[in-house]
């Protein structure tokens, strides 16, 4: 089986996998700086998916560095269907929680002008910002893998 640029033990894969980590923690960096994103439901989302974010994807980075030091192949048809599945779930959750907040932002710092701390609203801003990063960076290495996936031998998978 070719080796697709972004697949799981490439070096392609490893630099997505600290892109995703890295937009995540900055998201929570950003957000978690301010002194009322507590007071907001979609901003603690926001920080509680990007730390699973930032979990996932330091996890899988190890993998793929570990992968790529040792020169074994991670692509085992088990192995890549959990790497798809895992990116469509903590995808699907970046993305709620990047437009959860984007419209908290939104609302409350542009259509109710309540914003009179400057500094705290483009942090609010940034934190969105870097969570739709890291989204798009997580949906593009799925994205990839998937392809990957529809590539491999079923026969050794029991669902597919």
């Amino acid at each position: 089986m070719k080796n697709f640029p972004g697949t799981p033990g490439t070096l392609t894969g490893l630099v997505l996998r600290i892109s995703q980590c890295v937009f995540a923690v900055g998201s929570i960096a950003s957000m978690a700086t301010t002194h009322t994103f507590f007071n907001f439901t979609a901003f603690c989302y926001l920080i509680a998916s990007m730390g699973l974010q930032v979990i996932w994807s330091f996890v899988l980075a190890v993998l793929d560095a570990y992968s790529l030091v040792s020169k074994k192949v991670l692509h085992n048809p088990v192995l890549v269907s959990l790497f798809v599945v895992g990116d469509w779930v903590t995808a699907t959750l970046s993305l709620a929680a990047a437009s959860a907040s984007a419209g908290i932002t939104v609302l409350y710092f542009s259509d109710l002008g309540d914003c009179n701390a400057g500094e705290e609203c483009q942090k609010y801003q940034i934190s969105v910002a870097l969570a739709y990063l890291s989204w798009f960076v997580v949906i593009s290495g799925q994205r990839i893998v998937e392809s990957y996936a529809n590539h491999v031998d079923c026969e050794s998978i029991p669902w597919c």
